[in-house]
């Protein structure tokens, strides 16, 4: 039998807590997950080259839909936050300096 996952199941990688989008948020859900996960590159809770959670694993950690999790992650990486490298995985890209 094959094992989904779900909220319990998943793992927060390093750096990452399970979070709640608060209900009284102004504006998108997307855009909630994508500033939270910046102020932690900013502070340093996740540092540079550090493996990012997969987009159904960041839906599971968030408490949000895929597709949240998705339009955030293109967020972040139209920032430069993170890159995308194909059958690698998603990192936080090397800050500049």
């Amino acid at each position: 039998m094959l094992k989904t996952a779900s909220p319990d199941n998943v793992r927060a990688p390093r750096g990452f807590q399970r979070m709640q989008v608060p209900d009284d948020i102004v504006g998108y859900a997307y855009e909630w997950v994508a500033s939270h996960i910046e102020s932690l590159i900013a502070d340093g809770s996740l540092p540079p080259r550090t493996a990012f959670p997969s987009e159904r694993d960041l839906a599971d950690l968030y408490g949000v839909s895929l597709g949240t999790a998705r339009h955030a992650t293109r967020l972040l990486r139209s920032r430069g936050l993170v890159v995308t490298i194909r059958s690698k995985g998603t990192y936080v890209t090397p800050r500049e300096g």
